[in-house]
């Protein structure tokens, strides 16, 4: 496959741009495959990926019901940061922050990281508390946070109100080396390097079966014909039962919708991500301008891509009274993604009770954020069985009682 440069750029600009080829190929699936990964999102294409590039399997397929990336990895609102209090939860996200760092360089595709700090405001005497812990817990984790006063926050976002009447800013958490980054490019700098290592991303072919024999899986049914696997992963999001109830078992998750709604563009004005955890609402500015906000999950199980109305009232007038200034722009898009919730709004990474088989769900509100953490760790338990990364992660932490519980934690999951 063709690698991307400034001079790769210079020669096409003198062809008139006719020589550039696909990213990736999209063939006809084979009979056989050493490892099918079900979902072509960006957690099942950096699971694909790292397969590949960490434990030389390459006879891998990555199946997709609908298009690369059109599920939560293309609905999602980009912020990237580590800074959680499990010990655990700190390790996945650091990894995937640091994989982040130098994801276009590995990639040879720009996913358009930028490192431009995450403050998650304290606007409660508890949350203050909260904070400070969290911070005092990175210190120990090897995680570059700190906790800093309304002036500080002030500086760092000048439009900001600090004295509103129901959400006063008391402080806030500061991580600077989190930040964003572009949500389709990282899923298609994944699909194309998984095509150059001569993996098959396959569009259009839904799961509508798993087969196993003697408890092991032996492959998927799908609306293009069986295809047969050695190992199986499934990495569908909100989906996720519907698969597990394929293979055998049950999951201890719920799916709800999560709506994020972007403004109409404006001149730059906020150059960090900022999160109210208090009021369920965050905000960042995109590239072109878009005031990007996200808010609350809905409080009932749906399946639904759009979100709910009081949602998205209650989120833009608590951030209305934050930031006062966008309180005249007009919305111009709003959407909503199918989020997996487990009850200690962690992740599960684990075997299943179906031998060789896989499951990678449960990132609930915060998934985009691990991408490449979450693809490292959950290859090398597909190859290996065992990952130090998410060994905490298993399925049997529910059974056992061993709560990875950032909701207490962190306040919010996102």
């Amino acid at each position: 496959m063709k690698r991307y440069s400034a001079f790769a750029i210079a020669k096409e600009a003198l062809r008139h741009h006719t020589g550039w080829e696909k990213a990736w190929h999209s063939p006809e699936p084979r009979k056989r495959y050493d490892a099918i990964i079900i979902g072509a999102g960006g957690h099942g294409l950096a699971t694909a990926y790292y397969l590949g590039k960490n434990h030389g399997i390459k006879n891998v397929a990555i199946l997709e019901k609908g298009w690369l990336g059109g599920g939560n990895t293309g609905r999602n609102t980009t912020i990237i940061r580590s800074n959680y209090l499990q010990d655990s939860s700190a390790a996945m996200y650091e990894k995937s922050r640091s994989l982040y760092e130098t994801l276009s360089q590995d990639l040879n595709y720009n996913v358009m990281f930028s490192p431009r700090g995450v403050i998650m405001l304290a606007q409660t005497e508890h949350e203050v508390r909260g904070y400070k812990r969290t911070a005092q817990a990175n210190a120990l984790q090897g995680v570059q946070t700190e906790f800093i006063t309304p002036q500080r926050v002030r500086e760092i976002v000048p439009i900001i109100n600090l004295e509103g009447p129901r959400y006063p800013v008391l402080g806030g958490l500061w991580q600077a080396r989190g930040g964003t980054a572009r949500h389709d490019a990282v899923a298609w700098g994944f699909a194309r390097a998984c095509s150059a290592m001569g993996m098959d991303v396959i569009q259009k072919c839904e799961v509508t079966g798993i087969r196993s024999e003697n408890g092991k899986v032996k492959g998927v049914s799908t609306n293009r014909g069986d295809i047969d696997c050695d190992k199986l992963g499934i990495v569908v999001a909100g989906h996720s039962g519907h698969l597990a109830d394929m293979a055998g078992f049950r999951l201890p998750i719920e799916s709800v919708a999560l709506q994020a709604l972007v403004s109409e563009p404006i001149k730059p004005c906020m150059d960090v991500v900022v999160m109210a955890n208090t009021v369920h609402g965050y905000m960042s500015q995109s590239d072109k301008g878009e005031m990007v906000i996200g808010g609350g999950a809905d409080n009932y199980n749906n399946y639904t891509q759009r979100g709910s109305f009081h949602h998205v009232e209650e989120t833009v007038r608590a951030l209305c009274e934050t930031f006062p200034m966008i309180q005249r722009l007009k919305m111009l898009r709003q959407w909503g993604g199918i989020v997996d919730m487990t009850g200690d709004r962690s992740p599960i990474l684990s075997k299943t009770p179906l031998e060789n088989c896989f499951i990678n769900c449960g990132w609930g509100t915060g998934g985009f954020k691990a991408t490449p953490g979450s693809g490292w760790g959950f290859a090398e338990l597909m190859a290996t069985g065992y990952s130090p990364l998410t060994d905490e992660f298993s399925l049997d932490r529910f059974r056992e009682g061993r709560f990875i519980d950032e909701s207490v934690a962190a306040g919010v999951a996102h």
